[in-house]
Order: C-alpha cells, then structure tokens, then sequence
C-alpha cells in the first residue's frame, strides 16, 4: 500500500524542579535522522507545522504542556502560524533572525493573541535581542558561552520579565553550575535527547483539495464544501481531527462536516487547505479502489438511517462511521490509535471500536453486503427492521452516487 511516514523531533523542555512544561518540535527527515539536516528554513519550519497539525495532532505530539516551535523569518510572516493554538505554542525565534519595523511588528501580534515568543541562543549581542520587549522566554546555549559570559548574561536577564532556560545542557556540571545561577528551566542531552515520532500519512487528493479552495474563494453555499469532504476520505478525517483538536480552540464536539466547516469558517478553513496542497505529495493518497469502497459504506449507512427517519444530525453520525470504518487499514495502524486522534460523538466511538452501541448494526450491516455470501445480511436487516427492497435500493443508491463522483 502507497503510504508515507511523517517525523518529528521532539525534546522535553523542563522547570526548575524538573518537571516537564513542554516540548521543541524539531524537523526530522527520517526515523533515524538525529538532527535536522539541511532543509531550507522555511521548508524545516512549514513541514513541522504540518505534521503538528496534520499528520500527528497537538493532543498526540505534546497533550497538555507546552510546544516549542522554531520559526524564520518567512515562517514568521506567514498566516499559517495562526492556525496553531496560541496558548499551547511558543514560537522559538533564532538569534539570527534580523529585526524590521515589519517583524517586530509581527512579533507583538503574534504576542497579543497568545502566542509565547522565546529568543533562542540568545546573547545580548544578537539581532534577536531586538525582540527583547516581547519574549516571555530566553535560552541561554550553555555550549555556545564560556562560564563568565554565561553567568553575566544569566544575571543581566534577571531585570526582565522572561523565563530563563538554560539550553544545550549535557552533564551534571553544566546543570549544577545553570541551576545556582538560578535558571528557571532546563533542556538538553542530560535530561533526554530528542525522540523522534512517527506516524502514517495519508494525502487527500490534489483535485479535491484544489476544487475546495476554488469553492471557498468564490463564497459558495456549505452544502456544495461538504459535498467534496463526503468524497475524499483523507481530507475529512484531516479536517474533523484538526477543528476538534487544540488547534481550532472549540470546546465542542464537531462530528459533522457542514458543522466543521460553519464553526471554523471560510478564512482559516482556506489557510488550511492551503497548507496541505503545498505540502500534498502526489504518489501518497489513499488507494482509489480502497477510498471508494469506504465512502460507498458512509453513503450507504448513511441511506440506512435516512430511509429509517433518523434525525439529520444522526444521519451525519452514520455516513462519519462507515467513511472512517476503514482508516485503520489506509493508515496501517489500530482503530483504537486513530480515535485517539479524534472526538467523536461515543455512539461513533462504540460503532468504530467494536461495532457495538446504536450504530453498531448499521455498520455490521454494511460490511456484510460486502461480502460475496451475504451470510449474515438476514438477521441484521431484520433487526433494523429494514427489508430486502429497501436495503437493495439504499445500496445500490449508494453505489450510484459514488459513481457519479467519478472516483
């Protein structure tokens, strides 16, 4: 099966007691990579983004602590930055990074949603001491500064109002000598080196990716975005994970596609979609005949509770539950790993985890008409009350409309 792997770095970030208060993302190329290698800096920092977005989820990477994450210049300026959670994300400048009007600018908005700032590899003779006033964070490369400008940096620091951390911290001496200075947090070898994550990718196709954007920039009506989601299983298992996700900054379950897209709206729905068509990789997304017969499950459970006079929202429930029924064989990994990833309503949970609750049947029901001797299609269909007419009508409408989306 074609699938892609997604990496990233991730290294604790500790307090004074030692206790965990977040993590750096770093860019990783592979799963054995130890270091970042030698991206441009802008693709280092678009790829981390995405992977913490997309491909691996806040809740996954960093669950209630902090994300430290390392932005350029260019990074810097990008609205994309705005689709990660302000309160959750610190965003790690470079000492080298030169100030503007334009930067600085952009710093303190970024400030003012939320966003922390920290001053990496910091020294008072950098460009980025420029970015002083506005960081909450400062690192101090204990490797990069000999013990006396170490301490006289550490001391001067004391008449601002940031959080100190001593970097780059590998043996006891270095973090005895950091800690008498009174540093009030910690990173580095000593404590742990960076681990590297890996998790399956899948890619919602170029054309359906690209149609949405077209759709979003011309204002159209809801029914027609949703319309494109119910096709491309990817694109919506990307989507439902990120608005319930940290990310989107909801403390509400969204377990439809049209609610999904009502409560995160056009403009930041288009940023997203943005950031995956330049990141899509055209030789990853998910199998064709594989895709279609999960969406023809969603559209087909979906029939099932129509004709039954479910309510709308139900109906959402079951065309959500037959499309994800097979994420974990496009992702190559166990159900129970992919809703972890999502928030689902628990009726979808039980139906995906076990095919038990009040869905459970329907999605029994679907898989069997999948199968060649239709063995348990009877007894199921009897206890949903739904007889052999009305079954074959809603399959086969099923199968009709799949294949009028030309997939």
């Amino acid at each position: 099966m074609p699938t892609e792997n997604a990496y990233i770095g991730r290294q604790p970030v500790l307090n004074r007691n030692q206790q965990l208060i977040g993590y750096e993302l770093l860019f990783r190329a592979s799963k054995s990579a130890t270091d970042a290698g030698h991206p441009s800096e802008l693709q280092a920092d678009t790829q981390v983004l995405v992977n913490t977005l997309n491909d691996m989820g806040t809740s996954w990477l960093i669950g209630s602590k902090l994300a430290f994450i390392n932005v350029g210049p260019a990074m810097l300026t990008s609205d994309f930055l705005e689709l990660l959670p302000p309160r959750r994300v610190i965003l790690d400048l470079s000492a080298h990074i030169l100030p503007s009007n334009e930067l600085i600018s952009r710093v303190r908005h970024l400030r003012a949603l939320g966003f922390g700032i920290s001053l990496d590899d910091f020294t008072f003779d950098a460009p980025s001491a420029s970015f002083l006033d506005y960081a909450n964070y400062v690192k101090l490369n204990v490797q990069q500064q000999d013990p006396h400008h170490f301490q006289m940096t550490a001391s001067r620091l004391r008449s601002y109002p940031v959080i100190r951390i001593a970097e780059c911290v590998e043996n006891h001496e270095q973090f005895h000598t950091s800690r008498e200075l009174g540093m009030d947090g910690f990173q580095g070898y000593y404590f742990a080196k960076p681990e590297t994550l890996t998790a399956k990718v899948i890619h919602p196709t170029f054309s359906n990716t690209l149609a949405l954007l077209n759709l979003l920039r011309q204002d159209a009506d809801i029914h027609d975005i949703e319309a494109i989601l119910k096709r491309d299983v990817a694109l919506s298992y990307k989507l439902l994970r990120y608005v319930n996700s940290a990310a989107a900054g909801l403390n509400t379950t969204i377990t439809s596609f049209s609610h999904a897209v009502t409560v995160l709206g056009y403009h930041k729905l288009y940023r997203w979609l943005t950031l995956l068509l330049i990141t899509a990789s055209d030789d990853a997304h998910a199998p064709p005949a594989l895709q279609k017969t999960a969406i023809t499950r969603g559209r087909f459970m979906e029939q099932m509770g129509v004709t039954k006079g479910l309510p709308g929202e139900r109906c959402d429930d079951l065309f959500i539950i037959g499309m994800f029924s097979l994420l974990d064989v496009l992702f190559d990994m166990p159900m129970l790993a992919i809703l972890e990833h999502l928030q689902l309503s628990e009726a979808a949970i039980m139906a995906l985890k076990s095919g038990e609750g009040p869905f459970g049947r329907y999605l029994q029901l679907a898989r069997a008409c999948e199968d060649n001797g239709l063995a348990s299609v009877p007894e199921l269909s009897d206890a949903l009350q739904l007889d052999a007419n009305t079954l074959n009508q809603c399959h086969m409408g099923a199968l009709a409309w799949v294949e009028e989306l030309g997939l």
